[in-house]
């Protein structure tokens, strides 16, 4: 096998704060030009303003491997797909890509919203240097894939993110490219959604092209790669066998739990209103989690101004990063329509019925389909092992995450009488 990708100091740089100046008259153009020479030249890049999102990054993927990266938010991974996807270009060192490239990152990347789902798969498949029988080959596959044949010939401006999601994976997934690219966009698609195109994505990889995966969920990257890279703060700090990589990453995101939840800088969002504590509870305040007990979950947040239409999401997730619980405000009612710039919203649930372990948080503000603040392992707490339900024993968390109440009986042969098939009777 060749190589598929590969890089040589990869650095991508922002200006921060960085503004288009105001219009100068003429003399004053002549001075700045006259005086520039003379000016003191800052040597740190804190000083100049600028942020490095990709720094340094040397790398070689091979044909046919799938491979994970992983890191907190902000560590440069969504950057460096970028990169390679030649949506932005590097500041730099180079990356070389040999084969075509199918690429599915942020849910407005890739398609021209003025133009019909059908005539964006056209016009990603021209992009990837398809034919137009080659296209026409796959269409159907892709639309059925997707299913959004119904808005097929409406302009994808007017989609919902889920449906974008949807048709712009098909088209990443189906029109064979050499290497495919994934962002963590699938997120946006519902659960059967998400699974088809994880099984979609080991078929694409099976098929011996190269697949390249940004993902928060460990488990998946641990059954999907062959190998994971981790980047923290724009370098690559370990590449390697997926659960190794893992396991240090996790390791990292402990440390970042303990962080003040208002002083964390590693979030997404527009930050127009930001989570500033979040805390776990049981019945009475009590600091103790167990097994098969209620939770109290509170949320306090700041924002610019009140918020309409905001909702907040919470999911509990074990130590691989799979998701227990999502806690949605949306899923009982809602929050009220208009709340406060700054407050508390408060989640009590039912029994808690998981078995004993470490679980962690990621915590969401949103308003409709904008995101606020995103948080990821926001804080961390620990199920302890209190018979809470009297079941007698709970399973250890490597067995299973779910307990259930549960009830056993046994019959001995002669009591049960003879054994009659089972037959299922099917209405008319």
């Amino acid at each position: 096998m060749g190589v598929a990708i590969e890089t040589e100091g990869l650095g991508k740089v922002y200006q921060l704060g960085a503004t288009h100046e105001r219009f100068r008259r003429f003399s004053e153009a002549i001075s700045d030009t006259a005086t520039r020479p003379f000016r003191k030249r800052a040597r740190d890049p804190q000083e100049r303003g600028e942020h490095w999102a990709v720094r340094d990054v040397s790398l070689t993927i091979q044909e046919g491997e799938a491979v994970g990266f992983v890191g907190r938010n902000g560590a440069g991974k969504s950057t460096l797909l970028k990169i390679l996807s030649r949506v932005t270009e590097p500041s730099a060192g180079e990356a070389r890509l040999h084969g075509r490239v199918g690429a599915l990152l942020e849910v407005a990347t890739g398609f021209h919203g003025e133009l019909t789902g059908r005539e964006n798969v056209y016009l990603n498949g021209a992009i990837l240097g398809m034919s137009r029988r080659d296209i026409q080959r796959r269409f159907d596959e892709i639309v059925e894939f997707s299913g959004v044949s119904r808005f097929l010939d409406t302009p994808v401006k007017r989609y919902s993110s889920g449906m974008y999601v949807r048709l712009a994976f098909a088209v990443a997934a189906h029109l064979e490219p050499d290497i495919l690219l994934v962002d963590e966009v699938l997120a946006v698609g519902d659960a059967a959604f998400q699974r088809r195109c994880l099984g979609k994505l080991e078929e694409v990889a099976g098929e011996g092209r190269t697949v390249v995966f940004v993902s928060h969920n460990m488990t998946t990257v641990q059954n999907l790669c062959q190998r994971a890279y981790l980047l923290e703060g724009g370098r690559l700090v370990e590449d390697g066998e997926p659960r190794a990589v893992v396991r240090r990453y996790l390791e990292g995101m402990n440390q970042s739990a303990a962080t003040s939840l208002a002083e964390r800088t590693d979030r997404q969002g527009d930050g127009s209103a930001r989570a500033t504590s979040l805390a776990i509870e049981g019945p009475d305040g009590a600091q103790t989690i167990t097994s098969g007990m209620p939770l109290r979950v509170t949320v306090d947040y700041e924002g610019e101004e009140s918020l309409q239409g905001a909702h907040v999401r919470v999911c509990i997730m074990d130590a691989d990063r799979t998701g227990i619980v999502m806690l949605d405000s949306d899923v009982r009612g809602g929050l009220p329509e208009n709340m406060t710039a700054s407050g508390r919203v408060v989640c009590e649930t039912g029994p808690f019925l998981v078995s004993p372990g470490r679980c962690y948080v990621n915590v969401w503000l949103m308003r409709s389909t904008a995101l606020l603040d995103f948080v990821t392992n926001a804080m961390v707490f620990d199920v302890v092992e209190d018979d809470a339900m009297g079941l007698g024993l709970l399973p250890r968390r490597e067995w299973a995450v779910g307990v259930v109440d549960q009830h056993w009986s046994a019959a001995s042969p002669s009591a049960q009488g003879p054994q009659e098939p089972h037959r299922v009777r099917l209405r008319d």
